[in-house]
Formats: structure tokens, C-alpha cells, sequence
């Protein structure tokens, strides 16, 4: 990933992603928030591209749907660590898509089965930018949102995030040896849906790079 400012790119090592980290986008999917520690499905590093992409509409669904994320993007190792130390091990923030064939992601949950088909699709880990911690600042009441073909689909504030952010990292970290080069989406606001060929992505997050995403015909 380019990172602004700087002339080398951020290698991508992993991707992690919590999943109902806002509370409006738990309730439209039908759930409640897990409110005693986040939780996390995978994508994997081959399944990035860069914002200003046209992609295909991936096979094997009929409801390809957008979700507008803060990543964060870790720049020091992190095991075991405490709030404090999950904090300091953030190198920067990005804004990204994970795109979802949401169909799938259903039919797995109903049947308690895992998320790998409608999560980790090709191409749909859509990254914008870096910008670094510091030119960044602190958390807080920034604006974050999504629109399709110019329509507002989704907006809120990033201090609606359940999970903040020293709170992700260091949980993670308890799990994962975290590492330069891994990448941690935070989840998406409410507001969710289906996008078909044709359609533009549009999105931001205050302070942030923004990103675009273009939806092609079906391969």
C-alpha cells in the first residue's frame, strides 16, 4: 500500500477484520453486539487491490455488498499487549472496502459455518492510502461514509466504533504475534447493500485519503 508522503509502499503481510463493531450495523444484520470482546474473520493478502479499481462482479452470488472501514495498518510488533503498548504499536490509518458476497455470509452463519466464501472474495479488500499516525491525530468525531453513484449509503462518527482502537489491537495481540505489514479493519457503520455492475463506490474518512471502488461485468 502507497503511504502518503513517503516513497516506499507498506508491505501487506495480513488482513483481520472485526466483525459488528458498530452497533446500528448489528442490528441490520439481524444481531447483537458481542459486547465481551471483538471478534474476527480473515482475508487474505491476495485478495487487496488499490482504490481507483474496476472489478469484476465475483461468481457465485446475487447480493455483492459494500462495507466502508477504518484500517488500521500495525508498524511495531505487538504480543500480549496492553491497551497502551496496542496503541503504540499503530503505524497509521487508511480507508478501505470489504467487499462481501453477503448471500454467502448467511447462508454460513445460518448453518454455523464459516464466513471464507462471502468474506474472502478476490479483489475485495480495497485499500486507499496510509496516512501516519501522527498526521493523523487522535480518534475521535471524524466522519466516515460511503456513497454509491453519488447517493449517500452510509455515514457515521468513528468514536461509534465499539472496539476502539488500542482495545483491537491489544486483544488481537493475544491471539497473533502482530507484525509490520498487518492490517486491521475495524468494521462498518450501518447502512449496508448491494451493488451491481456499473455502480461507483465512493467513500471517506475525515483526515483520511479517499477511496473509490468501480463494479464491472461478471467474468
Amino acid at each position: 500500500m502507497p503511504v502518503k508522503g513517503e516513497a516506499e509502499n507498506y508491505p501487506i503481510h495480513r488482513i483481520f477484520c472485526v466483525g459488528r463493531n458498530y452497533a446500528a450495523h448489528a442490528a441490520e444484520m439481524g444481531v447483537a453486539v458481542d459486547r465481551e470482546a471483538p471478534f474476527y474473520f480473515t482475508k487474505s493478502a491476495l485478495a487487496t487491490t488499490q482504490t481507483g479499481s474496476i472489478i469484476p462482479y465475483p461468481p457465485g452470488t446475487g447480493d455483492f455488498h459494500y462495507e466502508m472501514e477504518l484500517v488500521i495498518a500495525i508498524g511495531a510488533s505487538a504480543f500480549r499487549a496492553d491497551r497502551t503498548a496496542g496503541g503504540e504499536a499503530v503505524y497509521g490509518f487508511a480507508c478501505g472496502l470489504d467487499m462481501t458476497r453477503r448471500d454467502l455470509q448467511l447462508d454460513a452463519r445460518a448453518k454455523q459455518r464459516p464466513w471464507d466464501l462471502g468474506k474472502d472474495v478476490e479483489q475485495s479488500a480495497v485499500f486507499a492510502p496510509i496516512t501516519r499516525k501522527n498526521d493523523f491525530g487522535t480518534i475521535g468525531r471524524q466522519r466516515i461514509h460511503l456513497e454509491v453513484n453519488g447517493e449517500t449509503r452510509q455515514e457515521a462518527r468513528l468514536d461509534d466504533l465499539v472496539w476502539k482502537i488500542d482495545e483491537i489491537v491489544s486483544h488481537l495481540s493475544h491471539f497473533y504475534h502482530l507484525e509490520p505489514g498487518d492490517l486491521i479493519m475495524t468494521g462498518t457503520p450501518a447502512g449496508v447493500g448491494a451493488v451491481v455492475a456499473g455502480d461507483v463506490i465512493t467513500g471517506g474518512i475525515d483526515g483520511l485519503d479517499p477511496i473509490a471502488l468501480t463494479i464491472g461485468t461478471a467474468e
